[in-house]
């Protein structure tokens, strides 16, 4: 049986932040207070490429602090690369605690599908 689910992402996780960070080829990200442009933000910080400030991940309230300027100082699809590949480790994390297997497939179109086969390990 097939079933196709969207996902709500919210950052809580910091193993798949680590995750999506492995999988982008990132920096590791760093726990602590970091300085934005005009702000300050606890939490997970990451570097994506080409940003100029780091994006900080509370887990605790699930919120992102970045400061992109719009554009000027960082690409959003960065963000959006960052967050998908969060949300592909969180899934493949949950799954296989239940002891299910994950298998990923790329997309043309850049998505990424996950089949989960209950029971069995991966």
């Amino acid at each position: 049986m097939s079933h196709i689910v969207q996902i709500q992402t919210e950052i809580r996780d910091p193993v798949a932040i680590h995750g999506a960070c492995q999988r982008l080829k990132l920096p590791p990200p760093v726990q602590g207070e970091f300085q934005l442009f005009n702000s300050t933000a606890a939490g997970w910080a990451v570097q994506l490429r080409n940003w100029r400030y780091l994006i900080v991940c509370n887990v605790k309230t699930a919120q992102l602090a970045f400061d992109n300027f719009e554009g000027r100082w960082g690409d959003r699809r960065e963000l959006d690369h960052f967050l998908q590949g969060y949300a592909v480790e969180k899934a493949k994390l949950e799954a296989r605690k239940q002891g299910h297997t994950v298998r990923e497939q790329p997309q043309e179109d850049g998505s990424i599908r996950l089949t989960i086969q209950a029971g069995g390990a991966a």
